[in-house]
């Protein structure tokens, strides 16, 4: 048994005093400025339930021939989607490609700018990297028990619970991307008279794009791996239906469930891949076989 050296509860106390100040009185300013959050989340999910079933299909294998020009990644795509229609999933599927569509967008809004600062800025970079550590390392679980408390179980809370754990891979790689620009291709910018703002949207974006596609690939799965947890708090979705399997040891349920989110795993990771590659091909970065 370690030894107590000092007494940790006044520290507690002050945690949760603390957190509990902020709720009574600053838990209406967050709901306020969360609020666009979820009237976008409500958007996406309408929209996306009013879409007839086949048209999201169309769209779906469309998108994949147009990222792969082959037939295999669209007939992956038409399989799982009608997979998910045929076993009843559909609608919660729906649901969770919105929780996963604005977590992933909202993330990109809020990393490639954050990562283009890093990138231009060495005391930024100090200081966002350990602040993004935390974001990955620190479980889930754990910044669960704050946004609860602040938004009350629901959408908004399952949603920046999402967001925390999805966009620091979008920073780095965004960061990564801008810095990994050949200092050869700056230096010729440089010398056609270019300002750094011309030098970042006309050179070091457009070099940078496939490392920050692979940064929005990452994103999008890791806001997938979010789904499950983020129904224990009322995001509902397939996250709900392996909850429910848990909870009533339905095994068909979760596994179904289960299955359903690695068919969206699958889709939006080929495809997302996909386009990178093409985007890679088509600037000159990848290797031509």
């Amino acid at each position: 048994m370690f030894p107590d050296f000092i007494d940790t509860k006044p520290v507690r106390y002050w945690i949760d005093d603390g957190l509990n100040w902020v709720v009574k009185y600053w838990g209406g300013v967050f709901e306020t400025a969360a609020h666009p959050l979820l009237v976008l989340l409500n958007s996406i999910e309408l929209a996306l339930l009013a879409i007839p079933w086949w048209i999201i299909i169309v769209t779906l294998s469309g998108l994949a021939y147009a990222a792969t020009r082959r037939a295999v990644l669209p007939l992956l795509v038409i399989f799982g989607m009608v997979f998910l229609g045929l076993f009843d999933l559909w609608e919660d599927s729906i649901k969770t490609m919105a929780l996963m569509i604005t977590a992933t967008l909202t993330a990109i809004v809020i990393s490639i700018p954050t990562g283009i600062v890093m990138a231009r800025s060495m005391k930024f970079r100090r200081l966002m990297t350990p602040i993004l550590d935390l974001m990955q390392t620190m479980p889930s679980f754990v910044y669960l028990i704050p946004v609860v408390m602040i938004f009350g179980p629901g959408k908004v809370p399952a949603l920046i619970a999402t967001i925390i754990y999805a966009a620091p891979p979008l920073v780095r790689l965004t960061d990564l991307g801008i810095r990994m620009v050949d200092p050869d291709v700056m230096e010729a910018a440089r010398a056609f008279g270019t300002t750094p703002r011309q030098r970042l949207f006309g050179v070091q974006i457009p070099l940078a794009m496939p490392t920050i596609l692979a940064g929005v690939n990452q994103t999008t799965m890791m806001a997938l791996a979010m789904v499950v947890i983020a129904s224990m708090i009322g995001a509902g979705g397939l996250g709900y239906q392996v909850l429910q399997g848990i909870g009533r040891l339905e095994v068909s349920r979760g596994l179904l469930a289960g299955i359903g989110i690695v068919v969206l795993a699958i889709i939006f990771d080929r495809v997302t891949q996909a386009f990178g590659k093409r985007l890679q091909t088509r600037i000159g970065l990848a290797e031509m076989h």
